[in-house]
């Protein structure tokens, strides 16, 4: 049998760019699934021109931490830090602690582990929570990208007491908690001292490219990592529209059911293909299959990008289609997927109505 090349695979999702090149007679309008953000973006209000005309002001920034600590249910607007997405506050984390252990709990988002060992730490990847109790700096994604894991707040907070008596932190990203259960994040834990959470704006809202993002933690804490970003870290347009956004408790209240209904649909899209959905969040989808490679490969022919693992050969990660167009796209392009057997067996699964393949136990 001849063997079918590997993707490249990207190290990240969204690079359309390269997914183009890598696919270059692929379907357009080509359609991103390898994020995990929001399809449906938050309307952008209207803005005054002097937003861009003029530095960030004081009076704007204290706006939009008092939204954001109201949003995320922190102890206060002093407990918070904005910055221009919360990737950039990867390395000022990383410098709360001297040179020393990192342990990230993994399989996870892997910039933690590369800026932690960038920054001069022994970092490494840890399977089990009681492997971060000896580390000078813990971290753990919860909800985890890409698997949807999803940790208790009584089991982290025992992380963070372990850690306390010899000076660890406990770094926790909860870029995906908009979607998950609110009980379960540590924002409002943040006063004891050893905890920073981090809070993504841009993929709740559907709005990354305006690079806001957020740390909580004691008033200290946050001093610091302030005083590590310098003055104007974010835009003064960023500043209002995060403002605007997070006060929409309307919107967001609505954007999670929305969500969720179509996190359902995608279950069934995928489901109804014959593969294995086995993690996620209300805002991707992870499957498990030896055909991962050769999947890629042919949705990136169709034209859709989706999110592919080197170290995890056998995964793949669907983000939501952002319109009817896109979950017909995806339909055809599972439809027509090769079997196992190397042929492509069409229909291999039942017609879906509005992308959403019909329960089976009516069949």
């Amino acid at each position: 049998m001849d063997m079918v090349p590997g993707p490249t695979l990207l190290p990240h999702g969204g690079d359309l760019t390269e997914a183009r090149r890598q696919f270059p007679d692929a379907a357009e309008p080509f359609i991103d699934l390898s994020t995990g953000i929001n399809p449906h973006p938050y309307p952008i209000p209207q803005l005054s021109p002097e937003l861009f005309a003029r530095l960030p002001q004081q009076d704007a920034l204290a706006r939009l931490l008092s939204a954001a600590a109201e949003f995320y249910a922190a102890p206060s607007p002093a407990h918070v830090v904005a910055a221009p997405g919360t990737q950039i506050l990867l390395p000022a984390v990383a410098t709360l602690v001297p040179r020393g252990r990192v342990r990230v709990l993994g399989p996870t988002y892997a910039e933690h582990l590369r800026v932690a060992s960038l920054a001069g730490h022994d970092a490494g990847e840890a399977s089990a929570l009681a492997e971060l109790e000896d580390a000078d700096l813990a971290v753990i994604v919860n909800p985890n990208n890409p698997d949807g894991r999803l940790l208790t707040r009584d089991a982290l907070l025992g992380v963070a007491d372990a850690l306390r008596p010899r000076g660890g932190i406990l770094v926790v990203d909860e870029a995906f908690m908009d979607v998950a259960a609110a009980a379960a994040s540590l924002a409002g834990n943040v006063a004891r001292g050893n905890i920073v959470v981090l809070r993504s704006f841009g993929k709740f809202f559907g709005l990354a490219g305006l690079r806001l993002g957020f740390a909580i933690a004691a008033p200290a804490t946050a001093s610091r990592l302030a005083a590590w970003l310098g003055p104007w870290a974010v835009s003064a347009p960023a500043m209002a529209i995060g403002e605007a956004a997070l006060a929409d408790i309307a919107w967001a209240r609505a954007t999670r059911e929305m969500l969720h209904r179509e996190a359902h649909r995608l279950d069934q899209a995928l489901t109804g293909a014959g593969l294995a959905v086995v993690g996620g969040t209300a805002l991707f989808r992870l499957v498990h299959t030896p055909a991962a490679g050769k999947l890629f490969d042919h949705l990136g022919r169709c034209g859709l990008l989706v999110r592919s693992f080197a170290e995890h050969p056998e995964w793949l990660r669907f983000g939501l289609p952002n319109d009817a167009q896109a979950w017909s796209r995806l339909s055809s392009a599972l439809s027509t997927f090769p079997c196992p057997c190397g042929r492509t067996c069409v229909p291999r699964i039942a017609p879906m109505v509005n992308g959403v393949a019909p329960d089976k136990s009516d069949a």
